[in-house]
């Protein structure tokens, strides 16, 4: 669900600029939101995209010094440095990463945070609600946000999550922010900025948050293995656009299956398996739902005014990248 604009608008201007006890309690930040300053392998095939060196913030939800990210901050890293909120920094390690959701978890020094955050029931925020993003004082600090719509998101990545948070007014330092509820449980980490958050065709600026839900099952298989217990789902290595229920690949990455098996820059997809598409989230569940990574994946496609079949060989994304080390 989101909201009327108007609303939206009203609703997100009282959460920022409104003096109320929630928006100046958005100003003590808790001890569990860190700092990360990370540095990509040499050669990384994200850097292209994500840069060599990225900066971020980190929840720390375990007395271990477990911290939870987005995931794109720390694919192919090489070197990963924490700043606690005493301003004390601390090397860590990879423990996870899970491409489905996109999160990403890390170890550092049981010292980088006393209290760490306890995860909430994201499921329970709703529109309307006033909540707070959280990063480290050097990273940004504290502010009061609205949510303001509850709904798919589906991104040019070959990614989908249901449920997003999305809030407004926007925060550009958004990457690994927490998303706090009024008890200051983590209910979501921040992973974009978004024009059209209330999805209505017009520009409404704000920010996309996964739910920490998503995290809940996975936290044990992450911590133990380094990634989700299941088979990894097939990945092509495209960026896709959906334009009048036309699915078009807007980018082919170097050396992926799609580049491989032929797939071009303004190809038109039509059908994936045989069954005609019309939506990016139909991509992708169809490409999903053709087997493991490591699937022949069949797909119509329009190239250069001529409909082609391609089989591309799909592959696990963790296999795609450099390597690095996890856990």
């Amino acid at each position: 669900m989101t909201l009327p604009f108007f609303i939206a608008s009203l609703s997100a201007w009282r959460a920022a600029h409104a003096p109320t006890p929630r928006a100046r309690a958005s100003r003590e930040l808790p001890a569990g939101v860190v700092k990360l300053s990370i540095k990509a392998v040499q050669g990384a095939r994200s850097a292209a995209t994500l840069g060599a060196e990225r900066e971020g913030t980190g929840a720390v939800i375990g007395e271990d010094g477990l911290i939870l990210t987005i995931g794109y901050l720390i694919i192919e890293s090489g070197s990963i440095i924490v700043m606690a909120a005493d301003g004390q920094m601390y090397p860590a390690t990879v423990v996870g990463f899970d491409h489905v959701t996109g999160f990403g978890l890390l170890r550092a020094n049981p010292a980088v945070a006393r209290r760490p955050l306890a995860l909430g029931d994201s499921s329970a925020v709703r529109e309307l609600h006033t909540v707070r993003i959280a990063t480290h004082p050097a990273a940004g600090g504290g502010s009061t946000a609205c949510v303001v719509a509850r709904r798919r998101f589906v991104g040019y990545w070959e990614y989908l999550i249901d449920e997003a948070i999305f809030t407004a007014p926007p925060r550009f330092d958004h990457s690994g922010a927490a998303l706090l509820d009024a008890a200051g449980r983590l209910v979501g980490i921040g992973s974009l900025w978004v024009g059209d958050a209330l999805e209505l065709g017009v520009a409404f600026p704000g920010n996309m948050f996964v739910p920490v839900d998503l995290l809940k099952p996975l936290l044990t298989d992450l911590v133990a293995n380094g990634r989700r217990a299941e088979l990894a789902r097939p990945w092509l290595g495209v960026y896709s656009e959906e334009l009048e229920k036309h699915v078009v690949i807007t980018q082919v990455l170097a050396g992926s299956p799609a580049e491989k098996g032929g797939l071009r820059r303004g190809d038109i997809v039509l059908g994936v398996g045989g069954e005609p598409i019309a939506s990016q989230a139909e991509f992708y569940q169809k490409v999903w739902g053709s087997g493991p990574a490591g699937a022949e994946i069949r797909l119509h496609v329009l190239q250069a005014n001529v409909v082609r079949a391609l089989t591309l060989r799909s592959v696990d994304r963790l296999d795609y990248l450099r390597p690095w080390r996890v856990r």
